[in-house]
């Protein structure tokens, strides 16, 4: 599917016909790759390495236009499972247009980062930049969730939440490697400032975008070695729980077990004393009452001289 833009008096806006210098091809069909690759003369396999999620990000140069690979945060939904996923993203650089191909629609490209673009070299820029964002906006909702998670697991017995912890922690793990591959991506940016027709002002904010990745990566880097740490711990927890659980119901058991003996001596089929008594039923029972409240009263003072 196309979708055409343009850079017009300092905005970015939808717009139609040859004045649009951005189209934005989403999930590209067959008949569009070829138009792409006969008429644009973009490398078949660099347009493959836009739609694939594993591809690593990357520049390169080719004779009509540069071709930029990067990876973005997919959108997450509840069909993922807890997995954070990254998929891959083509910007192909011309001097009077910006080709981008991906396979899910970029976010709403509003906000103060988005005034004042004056050629598809900003815009180029900017949409680096929303990445970063995006990938710190996906990172914030990761600390929410785990946050959550690891509450539930104080009081778990069952590996579900384990199960989720661990599924975060491997999209961390695709994370951390995207915003590394991403700030390479930006450093090449730079050293190529003046073969890309960057601009000064460009460059400066190719420094501000450096730091801002670089940032984003070390808080990556941080949260995947948190969960990674405390993942033994975690399951400790679990595994603690389920001995509490265990030795919570051997007590129950054995309590019960000690009156039901005493029970089942005066239910036997012989002459027992107290047989002719009319309070027989209740002095047994006292005494069921009375050698459970002990086995109780033991347990209890075994456990305070530990």
């Amino acid at each position: 599917m196309l979708k055409t833009y343009r850079v017009y008096e300092g905005k970015f806006c939808d717009g139609s016909g040859a004045e649009c210098n951005v189209q934005l091809y989403l999930n590209p069909d067959e008949a569009e790759k070829k138009y792409l690759v006969n008429e644009l003369k973009l490398d078949e396999h660099t347009l493959a390495s836009a739609l694939d999620p594993d591809e690593l990000s990357r520049l390169e140069f080719e004779p009509e236009h540069a071709a930029i690979i990067i990876n973005r945060p997919r959108n997450y939904s509840a069909a993922d499972q807890y997995v954070f996923k990254v998929s891959s993203m083509g910007l192909f650089l011309f001097p009077d247009r910006l080709v981008i191909v991906a396979q899910e629609d970029l976010q709403p490209l509003e906000g103060k980062h988005f005034h004042r673009i004056v050629s598809v070299q900003d815009l180029l820029l900017k949409l680096l930049y929303r990445t970063t964002q995006h990938y710190l906006e996906h990172l914030k909702i990761i600390t929410s969730i785990a946050d959550a998670l690891e509450a539930k697991i104080v009081r778990a017995m069952e590996n579900k939440s384990l199960i989720n912890l661990f599924s975060l922690e491997k999209g961390m793990v695709y994370y951390h490697k995207a915003i590394h591959s991403n700030g390479v991506v930006i450093e090449k940016l730079k050293a190529s400032a003046a073969k890309l027709g960057f601009t000064p002002e460009n460059v400066e904010y190719i420094d501000d975008l450096v730091i801002e990745n670089s940032q984003c990566e070390k808080q990556a880097e941080i949260y995947s070695n948190i969960f990674a740490s405390l993942m033994d711990a975690r399951v400790s927890i679990v595994n603690n729980n389920l001995s509490v659980l265990m030795k919570t119901l051997n007590i129950i058991t054995i309590s019960i077990m000690v009156p039901t003996f005493v029970v089942s001596v005066f239910s036997m089929n012989v002459a027992i004393p107290m047989s002719p008594l009319p309070y027989a039923f209740w002095v047994i029972l006292g005494i069921s009452g009375l050698a459970a409240g002990i086995v109780a009263l033991a347990w209890r003072i075994r456990n305070r001289k530990r």
